[in-house]
This record gives structure tokens, sequence and C-alpha cells, in this order.
């Protein structure tokens, strides 16, 4: 039986990945589990047992090759395939996901962006041209799409997800104020950029006072 990996390590891998990115950009090609530790405000024991999970990566005495760690990391990830992302509504959230070139780097492909205001359909945002909501569903029948990011009104989330997964879209980036509850074979990640903010807010209003 494969072991199953908690979802508190799972979160922690693309923070990894990222700082031993950042450590590859600054020239580093080796690092203790203590080091990386310092770096990330983590415990050393637990980024070995985050690590040990999926076979350890470390040499005793060396520590950690930063290039092959990041690599298996990545591929832990899923970050060694290429993906195809629909953005689902054009307003500035969507807009603003398009834009980002920095998914493209990690292999996310923007391929196309959707809507139903007649107003932002036919307009072009970065290299793409909004589509009419209304060819979605025979623009997923023409191409492989991996991922659709919602960025719609919560009450048409559900309906536009379930229409999708029945057409064999399998993973969602939800951005709508709701959570989707989707088959066991569906992968979503809910995105509450709110409740972020409120998380925030808690730690302001409790920063101790000197």
């Amino acid at each position: 039986m494969e072991k199953k990996i908690s979802s508190a390590v799972i979160k922690r891998l693309p923070r990894y990945y990222r700082y031993l990115s950042e450590l590859l950009d600054k020239g580093i090609d080796r690092i203790s589990s203590g080091e990386l530790s310092r770096q990330m405000n983590v415990t050393a024991s637990q980024i070995r047992q985050d690590f040990n999970n999926f076979g350890g990566f470390g040499q005793q005495g060396y520590g950690y090759n930063v290039e092959v760690l990041k690599n298996e990391i990545g591929k832990i990830l899923g970050l060694d395939r290429q993906y195809r992302v629909v953005i689902l509504g054009a307003g500035n959230l969507g807009q603003a996901l398009a834009n980002y070139a920095g998914f493209e780097k990690r292999g996310f492909h923007i391929v196309g962006i959707f809507d139903v205001d007649k107003k932002k359909i036919g307009n072009m945002v970065g290299t793409l041209r909004v589509l009419d909501m209304a060819e979605l569903t025979d623009y997923v029948k023409d191409n492989r799409v991996d991922i659709a990011a919602l960025t719609l009104p919560k009450s048409k989330a559900p309906e536009v997800a379930n229409k999708l997964m029945d057409i064999g879209v399998h993973a969602f980036w939800n951005f709508a104020a709701t959570d989707l509850h989707l088959p066991d074979n569906v992968a979503v990640e809910n995105v509450h950029l709110a409740e972020s903010l409120m998380r925030l807010s808690y730690n302001i209003a409790n920063i101790p006072h000197s």
C-alpha cells in the first residue's frame, strides 16, 4: 500500500522548491538541513522528516545537493510535466493570472481565457484573445486542458466545474468564494484570498507590543 503523505508536508514542498531555486540562483550547490532550517524558519528535524517521506535525498556529512534536491522535489510536485491551463473569468483577477509570467517558468501554460461579458469577449489579455464562454465546451473537446482556473462568481463556479468535469477536466484552481466539492478523482485547490487577508489581520492584531 502506498504511503499517504500528510497535507502539511505537501503544503511545505512548494516552499522548499522556492528556497532551493533561490539558493541555486545564488550559486549555492550544497546545503545542510541546519542551514536550510535557519533560512526557512523550519526546524532541521522537520526538514529531515519531510524529506524522509520520499527517501531522504541527503548524505551523512555532506548535506543536500541543492540542484538534485530541487529537481527531486520538482518531480514530486509534478513540475517535470507541462500543464495547459484555461482561465474562466476575464475580470481583474483572471487578467492578472493570465499576465503572470512566473507560471510559464514552472510549466503551467495559460492557453485560453473565457468570459460571458460581451464587452470583454474579443479583447486581448497579453497574447490571448478573450473567448466567449459559450465556446468553452467545444474548446475543451478540441484542445487538451489539464487545469481550469475559476475566477467566477461563486454562484456559477460549481455549475461550470461540474460541466467541465463531465467533459474531461479533472483539476480545478478555484478562486471563487466557495469551496468546490467534487469526486475524489478530481484535484481541487480552493484559494480564498479574503481568508488569507483575515489571517494577516489576526496576526497584526496580535503582534506583541513592547
